[in-house]
């Protein structure tokens, strides 16, 4: 039978700010196979968890995270924003997906590969994002597992794959039919998608029969899984 990896968007963040510790360890009590978190750098070039490229959103100061040292971030947010080797630390034992958002440039990749390195965590780190990211990504980790996000229906091009070399294609939920996951296993990748949060989606996308799912939700992911994961929902 099919097994589905449950990997959890930025923690658990329907019950805590997402990217947070608390939101990790929550996901991971309820479930999942895997965290997925957003890795930034700050000026000083710390890699921390946060996706948006300031703190407005979630922390309240419109202030860009390229602007603030480690120090500023932590006070600011009152220690809410973990480090990359804190968050590792706090998922021992678990797979952990890196999604680097931003398009950030090699010396960033290498600075967070690098964390990933002095953590141990080679063996339980993958890394997500688009091409250019995952370029710089294959170059400063040769053996890195590699999500590479597609955001098109036209597949990757074969030089591209080649330079890649991912594991997984990672697609938004949405685009994914029957055809585009055949084609996909024909080519020999595994198929992750993000970020489906109903029932209905994550039904629909267990009988398409994808490898991996990154959601809000796990709880619920891992629940349907676990009535009989693709056996257990009607083909669509």
């Amino acid at each position: 039978m099919q097994t589905v990896t449950a990997v959890a968007h930025r923690g658990d963040p329907y019950r805590f700010r997402e990217n947070t510790i608390e939101s990790l360890r929550s996901a991971l009590d309820r479930g999942a196979d895997a965290v997925e978190i957003d890795v930034r750098l700050t000026r000083d070039g710390l890699p921390v968890l946060l996706h948006d490229d300031s703190l407005k959103r979630l922390w309240a100061h419109d202030r860009p995270l390229r602007s603030l040292s480690a120090e500023e971030v932590q006070g600011l947010t009152d220690g809410g924003v973990p480090t990359l080797a804190q968050a590792l630390a706090a998922t021992e034992g678990h797979r952990v997906m890196i999604d680097l958002p931003g398009a950030p440039g090699a010396r960033a990749v290498g600075r967070v590969a690098g964390v990933v390195r002095e953590c141990g965590a080679q063996d339980r780190v993958y890394y997500c994002a688009g091409p250019e990211a995952m370029l710089a990504v294959r170059a400063a980790q040769p053996s890195a597992e590699i999500a590479l996000t597609w955001t098109s229906l036209a597949p990757p091009r074969p030089g591209l794959l080649d330079a890649v070399r991912p594991k997984w294609l990672n697609y938004r939920f949405g685009l994914v039919d029957r055809d585009l996951a055949a084609r996909v296993h024909h080519g020999g990748h595994l198929l992750s998608v993000w970020t489906p949060d109903t029932r209905r989606s994550l039904r629909r996308l267990l009988a398409l029969g994808v490898d991996s799912v990154t959601t809000n939700r796990v709880d619920v992911l891992c629940a349907l899984r676990g009535r009989g994961g693709a056996g257990g929902v009607r083909p669509v």
